[in-house]
């Protein structure tokens, strides 16, 4: 006699983030305007053409302060002041908001 018996697993909706290495820099007035300190992965996305996903461009649209948008491939987005401009692990850049860096990363 053969059953045929399905075995459900149950999977919870709860995830932690795996345990990755990621370089981040942390922009400031200072910073930009002097980017003798800037990482060479930031130096080379200056390079880019300004519309390529990966790019970094100085902000259009009237922002001021001279400050940066990181092209994504969701569109452009702005680094304020204090930001942290992340390289993923996939070699991708976003920036994220100091009150978040410090609650998901620690140096490594």
């Amino acid at each position: 006699m053969t059953t045929n018996t399905t075995t459900r697993i149950r999977m919870s909706n709860k995830f932690r983030k795996k345990p990755v290495v990621i370089e981040a820099f942390q922009m400031t007035r200072e910073r930009r305007a002097d980017n003798r300190d800037w990482p060479g992965w930031l130096n080379h996305a200056w390079q880019f053409d300004r519309n390529d996903p990966g790019a970094v461009r100085g902000a259009l649209g009237g922002v001021g302060d001279d400050q940066l948008e990181i092209v994504t491939l969701e569109g452009a987005m702005l680094v304020g002041w204090g930001d942290w401009i992340i390289r993923g692990v996939q070699g991708e850049l976003y920036p994220c908001k100091p009150d978040i860096f410090a609650a998901t990363y620690e140096p490594a």
